[in-house]
């Protein structure tokens, strides 16, 4: 199968070409006009799939509570947004929750044929610390424990790729000395670290800090905390939610900037009310939760932002439009960038040959108009 546009993402440009598929591959590109095509898209912008690794779930879906068939629902649910690989996200909650929530993705993922690909499960929590867990449920908040942790990652069949954990309640960091040799990535969160603190974190494993900006300790110009070492330590990672309520968009563009364009993370976020009505009520963690005409998602018991609604691809739009960056940061951002973190950029966020035929498509209003998951149409074909 051949595809075209006047406008593909190749080598940080926009440029008229043709894509040729092959299986899940892309077999090779050609200039545009080169061979008769399956699908001419005109001038709509075909850019890498995007790569969401911290989602909590959407469209009435958990991932904590989820049944096989909800999650698979989810899978096919997200490619209207671009996305053609995610890491479902846990949410602090007892063992026997977690137990159950990662067994469920593993079957998923084993059976898994078609929708967004399933790369692995974000653990976020419980290993937090309580007075920067946000909204995590602090009933269940416990210290880093690696006969747990162990326990519940061979019940993921090994599927556990990112965890979220504050390293200050790390004991001689002994629970990521063994995320490290399980190639786990260790995100930085929910912590409240100072940065001498944050420094050791990284020098002992850190790769990653979840969600810049909140559930952290902040940055002061003479105490510069978890939030300041973000900006500060270049070859690390940073989780970004850019809906504009979560962070305002100047302070997403002062982190992005400081970061770089290589090492920014696009996240959304996201939880159960994603794509639901403002007013729709749900249980998050066990406590109510509403979304709300901004598009957040916030605690009902608590007051506070529980998490975000944000579209995958309206987070690329926010990153054009609202923070004023352009399409390589936006792209880097929400595909190239997470495959560099997980280990995959020979293989996701870029359009090129050998690669997997992961592709969003995108009109000017930043409206999905077709997304290619491993080579098959999974959106508007």
């Amino acid at each position: 199968m051949i595809i075209q546009s006047t406008n593909v993402w190749l080598a940080s440009q926009f440029v008229e070409a043709q894509i040729e598929i092959e299986g899940q591959k892309i077999k090779r590109v050609y200039p545009y006009g080169t061979h008769p095509v399956d699908v001419d898209y005109n001038d709509h912008k075909i850019v890498p799939g995007f790569i969401d690794i911290h989602i909590h779930g959407g469209y009435g879906i958990d991932t904590n509570d989820a049944t096989f068939d909800e999650m698979v629902t989810l899978t096919k649910k997200l490619p209207s947004e671009g996305v053609t690989s995610f890491l479902p996200t846990t949410v602090t909650q007892s063992e026997k929750v977690l137990m159950r929530a990662v067994k469920n993705v593993a079957d998923v993922e084993k059976q898994q044929t078609s929708g967004a690909q399933i790369l692995g499960i974000h653990f976020e929590g419980p290993y937090l610390n309580i007075d920067f867990k946000g909204a995590q449920p602090g009933e269940y908040i416990v210290k880093p424990n690696v006969e747990q942790f162990e326990k519940i990652y061979e019940t993921s069949n090994g599927l556990i790729r990112v965890i979220t954990l504050a390293p200050e309640k790390d004991e001689n960091y002994e629970l990521m000395d063994f995320c490290n040799t399980h190639n786990i990535v260790v995100s930085q969160g929910h912590s409240g670290a100072n940065y001498q603190e944050t420094l050791m974190a990284i020098a002992n494993g850190v790769k990653s800090i979840t969600h810049v900006y909140n559930g952290m300790s902040r940055f002061h110009h003479r105490d510069v905390n978890l939030t300041g070492a973000a900006f500060r330590v270049k070859d690390v990672f940073g989780e970004i939610i850019v809906d504009g309520v979560h962070s305002d968009y100047s302070n997403v563009h002062t982190f992005m900037t400081s970061k770089g364009k290589d090492r920014a993370i696009l996240i959304t976020d996201a939880l159960l009310g994603k794509g639901e009505p403002v007013g729709s009520e749900y249980q998050f963690g066990g406590h109510p939760v509403r979304v709300f005409e901004d598009g957040s998602l916030r605690l009902l018991d608590l007051d506070a932002i529980a998490g975000s609604t944000l579209l995958s691809n309206r987070g690329v739009q926010n990153i054009i439009e609202k923070v004023g960056l352009g399409w390589e940061y936006a792209v880097n951002a929400s595909s190239l960038n997470p495959a560099r973190l997980l280990g995959i950029e020979d293989q996701k966020g870029y359009i090129k040959s050998t690669y997997d035929a992961d592709l969003a498509i995108l009109d000017d209003d930043f409206n999905v108009v077709a997304t290619y998951i491993l080579g098959k149409c999974e959106y508007r074909c």
